[in-house]
């Protein structure tokens, strides 16, 4: 009878440390899960809370990889006619900083398999396989070395793609197409809505700080980036220069050609001076027939220097106003530069006065018989 119940004993031992066992495994995965749970949490408050588009593609390329312990993220957006880049660009987001920030032209470019993709099919599914370097050339174009499987995941919007969340890993098992979607697909689904959000919001900036009839800036627009550029010009200590532009003689045109032909000319000279400027440069159209234009790092010499080029791209060639009429036009300018000597005066009062002083030159230039370019030179 004893030697029956040792060999049970030992049985009922052995069961019991397995037990502890697994519960200390469980337990070691529940507060992995709990960890992995709450870090997912906060990066979805984070965002969320982003503002700008610029905000949220840093906040998910600066996190992500860390969060989910991934060796790649890359994220493609739909732009099949490459409004989102030519507005963000506008609105100052620098892309050389985003390289992992990719765009494509049609719903092909994504890589997302359109095989089943038919009236009224289910969205597409996440595909989780190992990496192939020609076959995901398009998700990773610059790939870690080691790169072992990835996650293909789209983003939709009320079933609509609007772009692919690309994740990759060095560990083969990391993606599986065996493994489990839901949680992928939740994360791309936060963030496709982060991603709709900010660029519609960043859509309407753009459209209230630009001129309907010439695409570039408005007023608003210009009297914000002046403040801003002043400010930074004192703390770095760089020159800016402000242009003032009129269209000689524009109610002559409106009378001659009328008013539809006016705004052929308002859109040709809007080109005329933008292609002579960089592209850290702004031009904005400040109503009527006038344009200004804020030059950054530029001195009084070099800037004079541009517009003179400007004056003479405008008068060089007649405008186009319809197959059968040309017109030529002329534009007065007057060029004035922040004096940072004055460090005193408000940034708003700095910003009134050069734009005052830029158009106390361009009256000048009217005066003196205009299409021609006036600089502005404080009395000694």
């Amino acid at each position: 009878m004893t030697q029956t119940k040792v060999p049970e004993l030992a049985e009922v031992l052995a069961e019991n440390q397995a037990l502890r066992s697994r519960m200390a495994y469980l337990l070691e995965q529940a507060e992995r899960n709990h960890s992995i749970m709450m870090r997912h949490q906060a990066f979805d408050l984070d965002i969320v809370s982003a503002g700008t588009f610029q905000e949220l593609v840093s906040t998910i390329f600066r996190n992500l990889p860390i969060i989910s312990s991934l060796d790649a993220v890359t994220l493609t957006l739909l732009d099949e006619d490459a409004d989102i880049q030519s507005v963000m660009g506008k609105l100052g987001v620098n892309f050389a900083e985003f390289p992992d920030l990719l765009f494509a032209d049609s719903i092909e470019g994504l890589g997302i398999d359109l095989a089943e993709r038919t009236e009224g099919a289910k969205p597409p599914k996440p595909r989780l396989c190992m990496y192939d370097p020609l076959r995901h050339a398009y998700a990773f174009p610059s790939p870690l070395h080691g790169l072992q499987s990835v996650a293909l995941v789209p983003l939709l919007r009320n079933k609509r793609i609007i772009g692919s969340l690309n994740l990759g890993s060095s560990d083969p098992t990391r993606f599986t197409p065996s493994m489990a979607t839901d949680f992928v697909e939740h994360m791309a689904s936060i963030i496709a809505i982060c991603l709709e959000n900010v660029i519609s919001n960043e859509m309407l900036k753009y459209i209230g700080l630009t001129d309907s009839l010439t695409g570039v800036y408005n007023r608003r627009y210009m009297d914000r980036r002046l403040i801003e550029e002043i400010s930074r010009a004192r703390r770095q200590e760089y020159d800016i220069a402000f242009m003032y532009i009129d269209i000689d003689h524009f109610k002559r045109v409106n009378d001659t050609i009328g008013h539809q032909g006016g705004d052929e000319v308002l859109r040709e000279v809007a080109s005329r001076i933008k292609n002579e400027l960089r592209l850290s440069d702004s031009l904005a159209r400040f109503g009527g027939e006038e344009f200004v234009v804020l030059l950054i790092n530029a001195n009084l010499d070099s800037a004079a220097f541009v517009a003179e080029r400007i004056r003479a791209s405008i008068a060089a060639s007649m405008i186009d106003v319809s197959p059968s009429v040309q017109i030529s036009v002329t534009a007065s300018l007057g060029v004035a530069c922040l004096d940072r000597s004055v460090l005193d005066t408000p940034v708003e009062a700095a910003a009134m006065e050069l734009i005052a002083q830029a158009d106390a030159a361009l009256y000048q230039a009217k005066d003196g018989g205009r299409n021609r370019v006036i600089s502005y030179r404080p009395a000694t």
